[in-house]
C-alpha cells in the first residue's frame, strides 16, 4: 500500500535507510537523518509517500522544490514498486514541479530502470572524491596569491569566464556575503593582480567539500588548480577534517585527472535524471 509518510512510520523508515546505506548500489539522494528522531526534525512538514508491506516500510520518496521545477528525494526501494511514484507524480504535474529531478548512484540500477520506465531520462554523472586532507602536500607557485576575502564583482567575473552557467551568478551581493559568513569558505586566485581562478570549501558531514574550483582557461595547465586545493586542504586540516571532498562530471575529464593525481579516490558516481 502506497500513502503519505505518518508519524508512527519513522522506525521503519530509519530501518529502511540502514538498508540502504548496507549496499552502494541501493544508493540515491535520500535524508540525511538515520534515526527516528533525526527523520521526525528533517521530514517536518514535508511531502513524502511510503510504500508499506504487512507491517514494513519498503520503500519511500519525497517530493521538493528544486531551482524551477522539483525534485525527489528517493526513491527507495526493497522491491520494484512502481505506483510509488504516482503520487508525487501527479502533484509535480498539479504544481507543474516541472523539470522534476531524480540523483540515483550510478550502480543502482533497479532505481534507474524504474526512473527510465516512468519518462526520466539521464543526463550526466557527478563523480565524487575523497582523501584525507592531511595527506594533500602544500603547492605554492610564484607570482600567484590567494585571498580570502569575497569581491561580489570579482568572483561573478571569474565563475563566468569557467563556466557556462551556475546558479550562483543570480545571487545577490548579499546572499553571496551570507553565504560566504555562514561556515563556507572562499579564495579568489590573482596573478599580477588579475583574477585568475577560486575554490570554495563547504562542510559536508563530518568533513568538508571543495563545493567549487576552477581556474579561468587562459590560465589552465600552469599549477594554480594544485595550489587552490592544497589551500582548501589546509583549511580542512586545521577544522580537524579527516575527509575532503571534491566533484567532477563526467565531461570533466582533466579535473578527474587532477584530484587522481593529487591522491583522491572515487567514492561514488551520482547520475542525474530529468523529467518535462
Amino acid at each position: 500500500m502506497v500513502r503519505p509518510l505518518s508519524q508512527e512510520d519513522l522506525e521503519g523508515l530509519a530501518e529502511l535507510m540502514r538498508w540502504m546505506d548496507g549496499e552502494p548500489s541501493r544508493g540515491i539522494l535520500a535524508p540525511e537523518g538515520r534515526t527516528p528522531e533525526e527523520l521526525a526534525l528533517e521530514l517536518s512538514g514535508s511531502r513524502a509517500w511510503v510504500a508499506e508491506e504487512e507491517g514494513r516500510i519498503l520503500g519511500y520518496v519525497a517530493l521538493e522544490p528544486f531551482w524551477e521545477g522539483g525534485l525527489l528525494e528517493g526513491p527507495i526501494l526493497q522491491k520494484p514498486i512502481p505506483e510509488l511514484l504516482e503520487p508525487p507524480l501527479r502533484l509535480a504535474r498539479r504544481e507543474r514541479l516541472f523539470p522534476l529531478y531524480a540523483f540515483p548512484f550510478e550502480a543502482n540500477r533497479d532505481v534507474r530502470r524504474l526512473l527510465e520506465e516512468q519518462g526520466f531520462a539521464p543526463q550526466h554523472t557527478t563523480y565524487f572524491f575523497g582523501i584525507d586532507p592531511h595527506t594533500v602536500e602544500a603547492s605554492t607557485l610564484p607570482g600567484l596569491e590567494l585571498k580570502d576575502e569575497l569581491d561580489p564583482e570579482v568572483y561573478r567575473e571569474v565563475y563566468r569566464a569557467c563556466e557556462d552557467w551556475s546558479l550562483r551568478l543570480s545571487w545577490s551581493d548579499e546572499e553571496l556575503l551570507e553565504h560566504f559568513a555562514e561556515g563556507a569558505y572562499l579564495w579568489l586566485a590573482y596573478e599580477r593582480g588579475q583574477p585568475v581562478g577560486l575554490i570554495e570549501l563547504e562542510p559536508f558531514g563530518e568533513g568538508y567539500e571543495i563545493a567549487y574550483v576552477g581556474v579561468i582557461p587562459q590560465a589552465r595547465k600552469r599549477g594554480i588548480g594544485r595550489a587552490l586545493i592544497a589551500q582548501a586542504a589546509q583549511k580542512a586540516r586545521a577544522l580537524g577534517a579527516r575527509l575532503l571532498r571534491v566533484r567532477a562530471h563526467d565531461h570533466e575529464k582533466e579535473a578527474q585527472a587532477l584530484f587522481r593525481r593529487l591522491g583522491f579516490a572515487e567514492l561514488e558516481s551520482v547520475v542525474t535524471y530529468t523529467r518535462d
